[in-house]
């Protein structure tokens, strides 16, 4: 039986939103990486240098925005990144 190993990376971005999913995702070079960030996914956006642990949520006038900070509405081109396992070949 064979184990699945994976590495976990981070892939840089911005935010974009996505028309066909009706939610923002991660553009690299204006392709998707992630197509649609759920409420609850974890995320981290870049301020002033710093990279911020936030979560993308919806609020009651059905806005986007991230939890603990001060984005909510429009989060067009702001610098975020997500973790994704990579898995290795064996």
């Amino acid at each position: 039986m064979s184990s699945s190993q994976g590495r976990i990376v981070m892939i840089t971005g911005r935010l974009g939103y996505n028309p066909k999913t009706q939610r923002y995702g991660l553009l690299v070079a204006d392709l998707w990486e992630h197509t649609g960030l759920h409420c609850g996914e974890r995320l981290e956006i870049e301020v002033n240098g710093v990279w911020l642990k936030t979560r993308m949520e919806m609020n009651p006038k059905r806005q986007w925005y991230l939890t603990d900070t001060p984005y909510c509405g429009n989060l067009e081109n702001i610098q975020a990144r997500v973790s994704r396992t990579l898995q290795e070949a064996r």
